[in-house]
């Protein structure tokens, strides 16, 4: 496995970033049996969930988040 360094990630565009934070994201997600909930944890999963169920317009979708945030990055970011 190849180490980055923070150094090469301040280096990174936005959206390269986003992407990293994405893949740590599904990796983490991969390997869940591992990282047990606490009681306090999974009644606030439990409490958000059933929000998003009873509210869904109040949402964003990760994918409108991450569009939007790479639309801003665009304007902000001068390597782009």
């Amino acid at each position: 496995m190849s180490k980055i360094r923070v150094e090469e990630v301040k280096q990174m565009s936005v959206a390269e970033r986003l992407d990293l934070i994405e893949a740590i994201w599904e990796s983490l997600s991969e390997a869940s049996e591992s990282l047990p909930l606490t009681e306090a944890q999974r009644q606030e999963l439990d409490r958000r969930i059933a929000d998003i169920e009873h509210n869904p317009d109040a949402w964003e979708s990760w994918e409108d988040v991450k569009a939007a945030l790479l639309r801003g990055s665009a304007r902000n970011d001068p390597s782009r």
